[in-house]
């Protein structure tokens, strides 16, 4: 049995779906869909250097990839991979051709520093280390039963603080860009990013299939969005948070909180029966909030990094 490395081919739904498919598998922490994958393809920019890579046996897709450039980061020559093989087809060499395939497009486009995550367990921790790469920092997957959760009562806004939706921003999401903006500028990372292009935005986020306006809560303060949650659902049952995030102005009053606990109550009143998010283990503020909603956490990724000489 014969394992090759190809393009992913977006005018072929079916591969498109067995790419998400395996993504599911591997990491069911994330909500995958083709339309997602097919977005993230079409809207990403040509700086970039994007591609979307399967690992093929005997006309089976067993392992996928995700390379690109940091292209929104101040500082060039950052490289991502993310590598995944689907459960039950490892050790057929699917990952190290993946991993092959995709150092040497990142370094022909640049590339200086490759940052790959992969799931804590000591088979992945090996495979990275043997070519070469080094642990960096750590997140969280965390999940939260909402058919079964006791989700904690909904407060009520303070004094001039009121509660809104993003689809109350349909006629002009610019507000919202400039708060995903700045609180994206200070997550916890290794790799900078920014968002300066709103026309970008609008059309890689604020039209991204798997947002959900209604669902993503937006708390105003003084006559502007100060906090939000943003929602994710895949069109079923499950629900993700793709950002919980206070404008420096206004952190420290429990806005995140308050947007995230109305959001959940919000997805449960929708049908969603499953909440997902995650976190940088360093994150000791949002933790807590998801600890206080119920969160657990359930798998760790590591990001690992290598320089390239």
């Amino acid at each position: 049995m014969t394992v090759i490395v190809r393009d992913l081919r977006p005018d072929d739904r079916s591969d498109v779906e067995s790419f998400a498919r395996v993504r599911h598998l591997a990491l069911p922490y994330i909500l995958w869909t083709p339309d997602g994958i097919l977005h993230h393809l079409d809207h990403t920019p040509p700086e970039a250097g994007h591609r979307s890579l399967v690992a093929e046996e005997d006309g089976e897709t067993i392992g996928t990839a995700q390379v690109a450039l940091a292209h929104d980061s101040p500082e060039p020559g950052q490289g991502l991979l993310n590598i995944y093989v689907h459960p039950e087809r490892t050790r057929r060499g699917a990952g190290g051709l993946l991993v092959r395939a995709a150092e040497e497009h990142l370094a022909a486009h640049g590339a200086t520093k490759l940052f790959a995550w992969l799931l804590d367990e000591p088979a992945n921790r090996a495979f990275a280390e043997r070519r070469g790469y080094h642990a960096g920092r750590s997140a969280h997957f965390l999940r939260l039963d909402l058919a079964r959760a006791a989700l904690p009562p909904l407060p009520a806004p303070p004094a001039g603080v009121e509660l809104r939706t993003a689809a109350d921003f349909a006629d002009d999401p610019r507000p919202l860009f400039e708060l995903d903006a700045e609180t994206m500028s200070d997550e916890p990372s290794d790799v900078d990013s920014e968002f300066t292009d709103y026309e970008a935005w609008v059309e890689q986020n604020w039209k991204h299939p798997l947002l959900d306006r209604e669902l993503t809560t937006v708390v105003m303060a003084d006559g502007r969005p100060a906090a939000f949650s943003v929602a994710y659902t895949d069109g079923g049952s499950r629900y993700g948070t793709a950002m919980t995030g206070t404008a420096r102005a206004y952190r420290g009053r429990g806005l995140a909180k308050l947007a995230k606990v109305h959001a959940l109550h919000r997805a449960r009143a929708a049908g969603c029966t499953e909440a997902l998010t995650g976190n940088d283990t360093g994150n000791g503020p949002m933790l807590a909030i998801n600890k206080w909603l119920g969160y657990e956490v359930c798998a760790t990724e590591v990001r690992y990094v290598r320089e390239l000489g």
